[in-house]
């Protein structure tokens, strides 16, 4: 469980391009001592390194102790018993060098992929093979940051302009490139829109069709580093990515929802159980609070009637409405269901669910 706190935010994750798009919302000088983790622009490069990346992940055999005898003992303890230390060579565990604090246990084929090299040089290298010091006009780093203790890291490149539709619908574009020493998440680079109005992050398009080739994955294997080129192909990058995601906005924009469809489309996205109880009322507070920012909250509303508004709907509510549970904060939880891909999830479920309820009419 992630024990994330606002003193980490401010020191772990690296937030750019303030002067255009603000502070995050868990912003506090105070706790932020000589280095602030806001940038006007960019964030640079260096920072990233010095700041997060300046520690690797290193492995180690597991050893454990077992009571031992007088013919097999390995060591004495204080008190005078003997063990035996046991080596596990078909294991290992991944911890970080500067703390060794422990991140992951994997099978001794495991390879590790270091946070500076593949989040910073390989995906400058998918951008352009000269890396990311050719890029700074037009792409550069807008969040960088550590979750779950250093266990995940991404890195997110964007474009320094937004894009505005014509249907009123301003998005910012980027590559993100995230991975994990815990197992947690996948080596991998995605194509991910950001809706300016509410600071929402869409993986990839939100259809399935759209999102397919716009997320790629890297295998643990001695040869992961040949695959940047089809990597370069399969992202389509941001300008392709951009394009596509306004190409779905108009689509779904001109897509009538009457109010009739919306109340079928709340029944199959939270249906209310028969009994009463807990669940009857977390349904109906779900529904009610998605209505609600539908109809009446400006990130949603100006769209209301078309399926971008309820899509909207649903994704907003996701970030800002819906129960985090346990210790991880909001934050980290949208930031972490991103790299994992459930947010692009949780936009194609929603999707197909609308899809029905249309199809149906």
């Amino acid at each position: 469980m992630s024990k994330e706190t606002i003193e980490w935010l401010n020191t772990y994750t690296l937030i750019g391009m303030t002067e255009k798009r603000g502070t995050a919302w868990h912003y506090r000088k105070s706790v932020q001592g000589d280095q602030p983790n806001h940038y006007k622009g960019f964030v640079p490069v260096a920072d990233v390194v010095s700041r997060l990346f300046n520690w690797e992940a290193q492995s180690a055999p597991i050893r454990y102790d077992i009571h031992g005898t007088v013919e097999n003992f390995t060591n004495i303890d204080d008190n005078g018993a003997m063990f035996r230390t046991i080596t596990n060579d078909s294991r290992k565990v991944i911890y970080r060098s500067d703390t060794g604090a422990l991140l992951g246990v994997f099978k001794q084929g495991y390879r590790i992929h270091q946070f500076q090299e593949w989040l910073l040089d390989n995906l400058a290298s998918l951008i352009t093979p000269d890396g990311l010091a050719v890029t700074t006009d037009s792409l550069g780093i807008g969040s960088a940051g550590l979750l779950k203790g250093g266990a995940q890291a991404w890195v997110q490149l964007e474009r320094p302009e937004n894009v505005k539709t014509k249907e009123g619908v301003e998005f910012r574009s980027s590559v993100l490139a995230s991975s994990s020493h815990d197992g947690t998440v996948a080596t991998q680079f995605s194509a991910v829109q950001t809706i300016v109005v509410c600071d929402n992050t869409h993986c990839g398009a939100m259809g399935e069709a759209r999102a397919s080739g716009k997320r790629f994955k890297f295998k643990r294997t001695k040869n992961s580093l040949d695959k940047i080129g089809d990597a370069r192909q399969a992202l389509g990058i941001v300008v392709e990515s951009a394009d596509d995601f306004a190409a779905t906005v108009a689509d779904l924009c001109a897509t009538t929802v009457t109010d009739r469809q919306f109340s079928e489309f709340l029944t199959l996205w939270a249906p209310v159980p028969e009994e009463k109880g807990r669940g009857r009322t977390m349904a109906e507070n779900r529904r009610d609070a998605l209505t609600t920012m539908y109809n009446t909250d400006m990130r949603a509303a100006p769209w209301r009637g078309t399926a971008f508004g309820v899509l909207q709907s649903v994704n907003t509510y996701n970030h800002h409405g819906s129960t985090v549970r346990g210790e991880t904060s909001r934050a980290e939880r949208n930031m972490s269901n991103a790299i994992t891909g459930k947010t692009g999830e949780a936009d194609a479920e929603a999707l197909g669910m609308l899809n029905r309820v249309l199809m149906s009419a």
